[in-house]
């Protein structure tokens, strides 16, 4: 089998992680590593595509473009789509697809309108081939195809599309480990994200008294104990054509070996402890904690905020408290952040705390001033991961 050359690749990721997965990306091995909006450009040779799906943390999917082509139009998209790839190799009819699409040009405004555009070009390919046609499969396609359509740029490149394959097949943020989630979950890779930007590496205890189902905490000890994120999930890479099972089994048993009960010095992972007030989310957490292999490293107990104790040794706190979007609102809740503010005042002193805000008037009743605030997505909710450095 030709291996082939490195291509370009479009990672997407939170709006808000884009600096620390690119910074994940480049670490992997990616070349050209580039911030964009809610994306990471970059090059990757085989060996690395296959390493960031089994490694990154940070992106929901890897996009391989097959083609650019101008596109100011339903007739360029179409010829375009053709001419993309050697489709009585990518595509024989007995396999199925699914076509997704994003962005927009003129006369191509709306993605499933794009996407059907997109799809009947494929199968009348075929048809002219084979005289015969694929399926489309929504739920477990054998490719999946993504269309981006680019309006360009005033004095530069006009309309345009890139036709491109979707490595993983469905979103990268499950890891599955969460088999139950409490009430308004964060993805697990905007938790990881969210750690990444606080610069925890386990050396200093992490406490969480807002623990829920205990995703950040759970993400960090990943993390920290070298666990990879795809090693329980398949990936559509894995039934094309130009798949490499060797050079895949050789990376994915690389990844297998990064996992270790310690640090990477061999110290012990500082303390992790998590406080969650309701006793069915907390099991939920537990099972998670299980589930991810960190139980062992993850202290989960029960109790309400206003309890907290953190660890003797001074570390990093993070907690995505209630902020009335989603889970209704609560006219106690201002009462819980200024409880909040006091018991880490008069209990934390010298910790530093990260808090998901989508309630600047809330974040107000805490009574500290942020020292750096990121912009971040939670769910379509406008966010901001808040750091207050307590004295």
């Amino acid at each position: 089998m030709t291996t082939p050359s490195p291509f370009d690749v479009i990672a997407v990721v939170p709006p808000g992680l884009e600096e620390p997965a690119a910074a994940e990306l480049a670490a992997l091995g990616a070349h050209e590593v580039r911030p964009l909006r809610r994306a990471v450009g970059l090059r990757a040779d085989a060996a690395t595509f296959y390493r960031l799906h089994l490694q990154a943390r940070l992106p929901f999917r890897f996009l391989r473009q097959l083609a650019r082509f101008p596109c100011r139009g339903r007739g360029e998209l179409y010829d375009g789509v053709q001419r993309a790839a050697d489709w009585e190799r990518w595509l024989p009819p007995q396999l199925s697809f699914r076509v997704e699409a994003s962005g927009s040009v003129p006369g191509l405004t709306h993605s499933h309108y794009s996407a059907l555009q997109v799809k009947n070009a494929l199968v009348d390919r075929q048809r002219q081939v084979w005289g015969s046609r694929s399926s489309v499969d929504l739920d477990d396609p054998d490719l999946v195809l993504h269309l981006h359509l680019s309006p360009g740029r005033p004095g530069g490149s006009g309309p345009e599309a890139v036709l491109s394959l979707d490595g993983g097949g469905a979103s990268l943020h499950r890891r599955g480990y969460r088999a139950a989630m409490g009430l308004a979950p964060l993805k697990e890779n905007l938790a990881a994200g969210l750690i990444a930007h606080t610069g925890w590496d386990g050396t200093v205890p992490l406490a969480d008294p807002f623990c829920g189902s205990g995703t950040l905490l759970i993400e960090a000890a990943c993390r920290a104990l070298g666990r990879a994120p795809g090693l329980e999930r398949a990936f559509s890479l894995e039934r094309w054509p130009d798949f490499d099972a060797a050079l895949w089994q050789r990376e994915r048993q690389a990844a297998l070996e990064l996992a270790r009960p310690c640090l990477p010095d061999g110290e012990p992972l500082a303390a992790i402890v998590g406080l969650e007030r309701d006793p069915a989310v907390l099991a939920m957490a537990r099972s998670n904690a299980a589930a991810a292999g960190v139980a062992d490293w993850v202290d989960l107990q029960e109790g309400d905020c206003r309890d907290f104790r953190p660890p003797e040794t001074p570390g990093v706190l993070v907690c995505n408290p209630p902020y009335g979007e989603r889970l209704g609102g609560d006219d106690d809740l201002e009462a819980l952040y200024g409880d909040l503010g006091r018991m880490l005042k008069e209990r934390c002193g010298g910790w530093t705390l990260w808090l998901l805000s989508g309630n600047p008037a809330l974040t107000g009743a805490l009574r500290m001033k942020a020292s750096r605030r990121v912009p971040v997505s939670n769910g379509g909710i406008d966010c901001r991961w808040l750091r207050y450095d307590i004295r």
